[in-house]
């Protein structure tokens, strides 16, 4: 999939286009990408990064990193996307506006979006809108209950398996493997201390069977209340798994919560309940 960050990086020609955050690439969206694909190719998405939310200053924890996000639109066929910068002067544009200067700048036919979509100033921009201006447009209907709203709400619940029901797809954490305590190595469970980009969302404290880089993998969310941590850590256990994972980027599928975080009486404790939780790993199924 080609990724454009200005409209005179796409190629000439109409293209049908789906318009949307798609933070998180859930069922609901990829119902609109489908509609897109159906209407003609080339496929485009137009989305926008920082999420608006965040430009308009509101809080949002997201559901995926803007890499993240583009791979998943790739994984749904789509051919290009075009990622739009918001901006709050891009806020403050009138919807007929950006609809001319940008929609129409990258000739889009045909325009599939959610009927729920707005845009513009004030969020004045409806489909009706794109109608009015001479656009195909394509109207597709939300999928009920499923926003990314109710996933964020689901994930921070730490249920995952409702969550992997919305999306379609396993629940993910994402992030970098830097240099963490290494108390996992000495216990005979090495893990990889993930630093998690600051805007992403980050599933209630426990422990998780999952999976990365093809392995499945225990993982830990929280604080390490048996050693006494107050900082939030992120640290998968890879099954199986030889390498060095240092600096890598992992995103790891959250399948299931096996149990709360907590204090063992020993050391000797912990490491049996490590165990119980890698044999529950091992017998997890991912759930979609």
């Amino acid at each position: 999939m080609k990724v454009a960050h200005r409209p005179e990086e796409l190629a000439a020609g109409e293209r049908s286009v789906a318009i949307g955050s798609f933070d998180g690439v859930h069922l609901g969206h990829r119902r609109v990408l489908s509609e897109a694909r159906t209407a003609g190719r080339p496929a485009t998405v137009v989305t926008f990064w920082p999420h608006p939310r965040l430009v308009l200053g509101n809080q949002v924890e997201l559901l995926s990193s803007l890499e993240r996000r583009l791979e998943l639109l790739s994984e749904e066929g789509m051919d290009e996307t075009l990622v739009v910068e918001f901006t709050p002067e891009l806020a403050k544009r009138e919807p007929d506006e950006f609809a001319e200067t940008l929609l129409r700048q990258i000739r889009a036919r045909a325009i599939a979006v959610g009927e729920n979509f707005r845009f513009g100033r004030d969020a004045k921009g409806d489909p009706a809108l794109l109608e009015s201006l001479g656009f195909e447009l394509h109207r597709v209907p939300t999928v009920e209950g499923v926003s990314s709203t109710r996933i964020r709400s689901l994930l921070r619940e730490g249920d995952v398996v409702a969550a992997a029901g919305l999306l379609g797809r396993p629940a993910e954490i994402e992030g970098t493997v830097v240099l963490g305590a290494q108390r996992g190595g000495t216990l005979g469970y090495p893990t990889a201390n993930l630093a998690i980009p600051p805007d992403l969302l980050v599933p209630a404290y426990g422990i998780y069977a999952g999976a990365a880089l093809g392995h499945r993998a225990a993982i830990s969310i929280g604080v390490n209340p048996h050693y006494g941590g107050d900082e939030r850590r992120v640290e998968p256990h890879l099954l199986d798994f030889e390498g060095d994972l240092y600096g890598r980027r992992l995103v790891v599928e959250l399948w299931e919560r096996l149990r709360d975080e907590r204090a063992f009486a020993s050391e000797a404790d912990l490491v049996a309940q490590i165990g119980r939780d890698v044999e529950q790993t091992r017998a997890a199924k991912r759930p979609v």
